[in-house]
């Protein structure tokens, strides 16, 4: 019992150490936009996208990703400043995500949050 529970934390390590080696080669477009908003788009390593959870995908087994809260987004690897949202599949590429966010998108300061707890409070 225990040389398995060893092997189950060897392989859960190697799985740990794979995933942050695709994290680093993830790849984040400049930015572009239109008069609305401002777009990039974050291209998987094919090997992360192997790893994402069966639930992230279309229930019609495309191997298209359904399109991901924040959370969801964050909890794969994927970094970026406030206000992105994932907006579009593209299905011959499904391991590159696009995102957009308003364009003249202002991430709310600590001192802002402070002042509306304050204000709830009352």
């Amino acid at each position: 019992m225990a040389s398995q529970t060893a092997q189950q934390a060897a392989q859960q390590k190697e799985l740990a150490r794979k995933l942050e080696e695709y994290i680093e080669k993830i790849h984040y477009s400049d930015r572009y936009s239109d008069d609305e908003f401002e777009y990039r788009h974050v291209i998987l390593p094919k090997q992360l996208l192997k790893m994402v959870p069966k639930d992230y995908f279309g229930p019609d087994d495309s191997g298209v990703l359904r399109l991901l809260t924040e959370t969801e987004w964050r909890g794969i690897g994927i970094t970026q400043s406030l206000g992105w949202e994932h907006y579009e599949v593209h299905a011959p590429e499904p391991h590159v995500l696009l995102f957009r966010r308003a364009k003249d998108f202002v991430a709310p300061t600590q001192h802002t949050a402070a002042r509306f707890k304050d204000t709830r409070r009352k």
